[in-house]
């Protein structure tokens, strides 16, 4: 089955058993290379993001370990998906993730590296902005919300709402190679503070009453 065929099925079945909105879909830019990055508490998160309305281009980076489930593994590499070994550096995944970047579409990734279990933010790693800065492309961050409780909605025949919120842009600037840990740390609490800050205070987690957090939620504008 073709990608387009994959998408518009996917877009049927989470207009028919959810009311998903998505706001702030101006700061999705329409073209180019792009790392979309969300926080991850369902596995609809993939599907939420595939049928955004303004990039169907984009594409994501999967765990490997749904390669043992033939239906998931045949959507995700359809719709051109990258596979990841999330227990070791995995360098294929990167060098993958750079084409698609590279080839000008959009990436989601969550910089968390896992599904979160408590549905709140878990720390954020620097694979996202190894990315962010090897490419030099902008990072848009997103927040999901209501997918973590949506199968259980679903299979007892209610419809659960969606919410996924596209937050501003934000190109980092080179890490120096001195203190480049610290600075790579640094950017990475900015992506994950900012996916905080376009959630509810329950999705928040360990980033909560992080300084930035409080600064952002402050100051809306300067994030939505």
């Amino acid at each position: 089955m073709k990608r387009t065929r994959i998408q518009r099925l996917s877009h049927w079945l989470i207009k028919a058993l959810t009311n998903t909105v998505y706001i702030g879909t101006e700061n999705l830019p329409l073209e180019g290379g792009l790392i979309v990055a969300t926080n991850h508490v369902s596995r609809l998160d993939i599907m939420v993001l595939f049928v955004n309305p303004v990039r169907p281009d984009i594409t994501a980076l999967v765990a490997n370990k749904y390669l043992r489930y033939p239906l998931f593994r045949w959507i995700t590499e359809s719709a051109g998906g990258v596979w990841i070994d999330r227990s070791i550096a995995d360098f294929g995944a990167f060098s993958k993730s750079m084409e698609v970047l590279r080839s000008g579409r959009a990436l989601g990734i969550a910089p968390e590296g896992t599904r979160s279990t408590t549905h709140a933010l878990i720390e954020g790693k620097s694979g996202t902005m190894l990315l962010a800065q090897r490419s030099g492309l902008p990072v848009v961050p997103v927040g999901i919300e209501g997918s973590d409780t949506a199968t259980g909605k679903i299979l007892t025949f209610r419809k659960p709402t969606i919410k996924v919120v596209f937050g501003k842009p934000v190109t980092l600037p080179p890490a120096p190679r001195e203190n480049r840990e610290q600075v790579m740390q640094q950017q990475t609490d900015e992506i994950m503070c900012r996916i905080a800050a376009l959630l509810p205070e329950s999705y928040r987690g360990v980033y909560a009453n992080h300084p930035r957090t409080l600064e952002l939620l402050a100051n809306p504008e300067l994030f939505r």
